[in-house]
């Protein structure tokens, strides 16, 4: 019988190079398949159903609310939910693929707490407020207005990093890149 895989979990403020973390160890040897959220909105642009989320109505995502179908989920504007399916990570394990989550903290932290210490939660935090406000200046994808609410919500989520297994301060990418390889490969090897 194939073994069981393991879940590890991302969360960080908005800015903090989680994404690009996740990106890197994709493609490295850690047996890793991301989980696909559910979302409540319409599709955009060449978005697919079951690549980037998988996109069902909010009725039906009501529904699955009521049926405990969720680890996680938050309805983030009236009617616009995102949540991770229990379904779809279930899925992954039974393939014996370790499953990498990109999700809120709180959602990070729900899902810590259903699987144990079957997952692995990292947090990763920027290296100070300020070097985060620059990074999403340099972005510059966002106006003043949402960095003044991004980084007052990273202020925050900062405050639950101690409940994480893991906090990676990404200073310098290349190095928490590799913090992160080793913390994840340490896990999946005990």
């Amino acid at each position: 019988m194939e073994q069981r895989g393991k879940l590890i979990i991302f969360s960080a403020p908005s800015g903090s190079g989680k994404s690009t973390i996740i990106q890197s160890l994709l493609n490295r040897d850690l047996n890793l398949s991301f989980s696909i959220s559910a979302t409540s909105r319409a599709p955009r642009g060449s978005e697919k159903n079951g690549i980037e989320y998988y996109f069902i109505t909010p009725d039906e995502f009501r529904e699955r609310i009521a049926n405990d179908e969720f680890l996680e989920y938050e309805e983030v504007y009236a009617g616009k939910f995102y949540g991770t399916l229990k379904s779809e990570v279930e899925r992954i394990l039974d393939s014996g693929k370790n499953v990498i989550f990109d999700v809120d903290v709180v959602g990070g932290l729900n899902i810590k707490k259903y699987y144990g210490n079957q997952a692995l939660a990292l947090f990763i935090q920027p290296p100070s407020i300020q070097a985060l406000e620059q990074r999403l200046k340099n972005r510059a994808t966002d106006t003043p207005e949402v960095i003044a609410h991004r980084i007052a919500k990273a202020e925050y989520e900062l405050s639950f990093a101690p409940k994480f297994d893991k906090i990676i301060v990404n200073d310098i990418l290349e190095k928490a890149q590799e913090e992160a390889y080793r913390s994840i490969r340490q896990f999946l090897d005990k």
